[in-house]
């Protein structure tokens, strides 16, 4: 399976085999020595093999427990049976359409003028809210960036700060499509536990103490337990987290203009953070915008990063998502929204507890049996 004889050999015939199949996503390669004797080549061309492979986040070494392939998972559409008549399927995390702002009137009263090379990549008016908005609710920074969407947020800062490798605090039980997006770059998944109230302190602090790069965390409507934190609990991490002060620290706040619960955040005095906003669950997933702050080298790396990419976020929707965050009537229908979703996960807790099942989850779109 793996063959060659220099380390451009060895890396092609690592790489065919795993867009093949025939290395799964976690298989365990040879060790240097092992695979050196079976090729009948020099160990250091072995490990310079497998040192290219780690760079391009094919493989991940893990010390004494060897190299393995690393995650990489392939979009593929779901073809299960569908739903019975009566039963909705709430597992796609989509919100529900009749809650969303209307977008039609929007769509032809917003300005159509063109955004050019070279000009601002921030619409004036969307920033200037979204700082009124962050600076009501506690949220610090100064920088801002508008990305495609709370996902694409998180990937862009742990690959401008980590390496195929580092290791990541992740909240568990927590969201799939996360931690498939940080394996897929090689990086490995450190599970820290925790209740309705958020992060359990000493589960964090193992976890820090057990040398991760990056933290991230729901603020509020975790996936999928529906956990927020409370300002006792926000204080406690922050105390932990205070002890590290080199982690990035990632708040994923994808549900804040429907959320019915205040928000606590923990980047407060940190050297390396970040706060993203998602608009996907409150005014339509398909406007595919976020907005990100944290410290000014944060912000500036990934803003920098995207002008030698994509560029910028379409002004188009940019200009969307100004309209209705500075319309009243907009926003009175978000608050709308979240009190409707409130109403919904208690019927759902009573329902359930009538069967005698036990749920936790006190934001956002989930409850959870423990």
């Amino acid at each position: 399976m793996i063959f060659g004889e220099t380390a451009r050999e060895i890396v092609e015939s690592i790489e065919l085999a795993v867009r093949d199949g025939r290395m799964p996503a976690g298989g365990r390669l040879p060790t240097i020595r092992d695979l050196a004797r079976r090729l009948r080549i020099s160990p250091a061309t072995v490990a310079a093999a497998y040192q290219s492979l780690a760079i391009r986040g094919v493989v991940v070494s893990h010390g004494r427990r060897g190299t393995r392939v690393s995650h990489r998972p392939m979009y593929k559409n779901r073809c299960g049976a569908q739903a019975p008549v009566g039963v909705r399927d709430l597992s796609d995390g989509n919100p529900d359409r009749t809650l969303l702002p209307p977008l039609a009137d929007v769509l032809r009263e917003i300005d159509s003028s063109l955004c050019l090379y070279g000009e601002p990549t921030t619409h004036a008016g969307l920033a200037e809210i979204v700082r009124q908005d962050f600076d009501e609710c506690g949220v610090g920074g100064t920088e801002l960036c508008v990305i495609h969407g709370a996902m694409d947020a998180i990937e862009r800062l742990l690959t401008e700060h980590l390496r195929p490798g580092d290791r990541v605090a992740v909240e568990d039980p927590g969201f799939g499509s996360l931690f498939d997006l940080i394996m897929s770059h090689g990086l490995s998944l450190v599970p820290v536990a925790g209740d309705e109230d958020g992060l359990l302190p000493d589960a964090l602090e193992e976890a820090c103490r057990d040398g991760v790069k990056a933290v991230v965390v729901t603020p509020r409507a975790q996936t999928p337990t529906g956990a927020c934190f409370t300002q006792e609990r926000a204080k406690e991490v922050r105390r932990v987290l205070d002890r590290f002060p080199d982690l990035l620290l990632i708040e994923d706040d994808h549900a804040n203009l429907i959320s019915s619960v205040p928000l606590f955040t923990l980047h407060q005095g940190r050297k390396r953070w970040a706060y993203v906003r998602s608009f996907a669950k409150a005014i339509n997933p398909d406007l595919r915008i976020a907005v990100m702050t944290g410290d000014d080298d944060t912000v500036t790396n990934v803003h920098c990063r995207m002008i030698v990419g994509c560029r910028w976020v379409s002004h188009i929707l940019q200009r969307v998502a100004h309209a209705i965050l500075s319309d009243s009537c907009a926003r009175k229908r978000l608050t709308q929204a979240a009190q409707t979703y409130v109403e919904r996960r208690d019927a759902l807790r009573r329902a359930l507890c009538t069967h005698d099942i036990g749920i936790v989850g006190r934001s956002g779109f989930n409850v959870c049996s423990p």
